[in-house]
């Protein structure tokens, strides 16, 4: 049992009632009739709380599993069991990663009346999470005291790479509408190398695509028609090392890293590509190997689950090495890594050769978002001109990166973290459609 606010309340008023007695008789009077009534009231509140087997019932319904990064939605089903309405306090103990102090709903429920209250959560870590108890506190119209009643067990919940992300897009996928995020559709340069079929002429078709053989037969003309290699090996090649601990909104450049990748590769497996990962730091550590067959996705997104950022310096000479023993065929290789300063990309250079000789590589690293909004501020004190020169110069050298690749033949990426997603498969479907592959 609870005391509520307006318990101390009626309690203060009851006690200045009987002081002023002193000073004037009428009001102890007074006093004494409240102070009666307010026992008389506060035991009627008791019995109707705590008198025959009325109840509060309630549930959480939550995923086994949350996505990080997203909103996840929860909801609590609160049910009164009470032959009289009740004011019902509802708080949800949710895992102490998400610091929510905000959980706390107030609302009415009739006699057998049923309610649900919903709110989000957004993690930003992957690992599992452990949720409590769901606390009802319930008291009638008097509002004098509170019952508290212990509902829905504790439970653990998964947070995975985002998987909401990757139902959007395979919602969009569904209805093509991957230009309303941002996908771009890129002009077919030359002719695809895989024969499909043969089909009638119509105009406006390339006469270079003309089967002759066919149209001696058939008597009329009669076209090729091509469509992209399929097959190919595609792999997400993610960096673990302290470079990717920096933070945006909350998550690293590895967790951006791991949900762009989980989308990419479905998107290479809707495009009958086959799609792997590998994961490195200072050794190389998870390895799945390409392939396209049902499950895949499961695969993947269990193995980057698990993925954690390490404290060393990344060793991209351990990547080479067993890239080479475990990937013989020549793959499109999207290496997802972070580098702050010239000097850092010239000394992984040699590494980054390599891996482009054998392979066609994609370097994908990030630009800061907040550097970038500070240098296009406003100016204000000399200080300030000062901090603005040193932010443009971080911004300038990050460009030089992406000349300094392009320069060794090494296609560069350079993005912010809220677009990586869209910004790599429009370059994937750049190097498809220019068969760069």
């Amino acid at each position: 049992m609870f005391l509520t606010r307006r318990f101390y309340v009626v309690a203060l008023c009851v006690i200045l009632l009987l002081g002023g007695g002193q000073w004037w008789g009428l009001l102890f009077v007074v006093g004494k009739v409240a102070l009666c009534l307010w026992v008389l009231t506060l035991a009627l509140d008791i019995v109707l709380l705590y008198a025959g087997n009325g109840r509060l019932e309630g549930v959480r319904c939550c995923a086994d599993r949350l996505s990080n990064g997203d909103d996840n939605p929860v909801r609590l089903e609160v049910t009164n069991t009470y032959r009289l309405p009740l004011h019902v306090t509802a708080v949800d103990e949710v895992p102490v990663e998400f610091q929510r102090r905000d959980l706390s709903f107030s609302l009415m429920l009739a006699p057998g009346g049923r309610e649900t209250l919903a709110y989000t959560l957004r993690p930003v870590k992957r690992g599992e999470y452990r949720f409590g108890h769901v606390r009802l506190f319930a008291s009638t119209r008097l509002g004098l005291v509170e019952r508290r009643f212990t509902v829905g067990e504790p439970s653990s919940v998964k947070v995975y790479p985002s998987y909401l992300m990757l139902r959007h897009y395979e919602l969009m996928a569904i209805h093509n509408h991957f230009s309303d995020l941002g996908i771009k559709r890129i002009r077919r340069v030359g002719h695809q190398t895989d024969f499909e079929h043969i089909r009638d002429y119509v105009q406006g078709d390339d006469y270079r695509t003309i089967n002759w053989k066919a149209t001696a037969r058939r008597h009329q003309l009669m076209v090729n028609v091509y469509q992209d290699e399929r097959s190919q090996q595609v792999y997400n090649l993610i960096d673990k090392g302290r470079v990717m601990q920096q933070t945006f909104g909350g998550m690293t450049l590895l967790d951006y890293a791991i949900n762009a990748s989980l989308v990419f590769s479905y998107v290479a497996i809707r495009r009958e590509d086959k799609a792997g990962l590998a994961t490195f730091a200072d050794r190389f550590e998870t390895f799945v190997p390409a392939s396209r067959q049902e499950g895949q996705m499961t695969l993947l997104s269990e193995s980057l689950y698990k993925e954690r950022t390490a404290f060393g310096e990344t060793d991209f000479s351990a990547l080479c090495v067993y890239l080479e023993k475990r990937v013989t065929k020549r793959s499109l290789a999207v290496l997802y890594t972070n580098f702050t300063t010239l000097v850092e990309a010239r000394r992984q250079l040699p590494y980054l050769q390599n891996l482009s000789r054998r392979h066609c590589l994609l370097v994908v690293f990030f630009e800061d978002d907040d550097v970038r909004a500070y240098a296009a501020s406003p100016a204000g004190t000399t200080e300030d001109y000062y901090r603005h020169v040193i932010a443009e110069k971080f911004i300038y050298e990050k460009r030089q990166i992406v000349a300094l690749l392009k320069q060794h033949g090494i296609m560069a990426l350079l993005t912010s973290p809220a677009r990586l997603t869209v910004d790599v498969i429009n370059k994937y479907i750049e190097i498809k459609t220019r068969q760069l592959l």
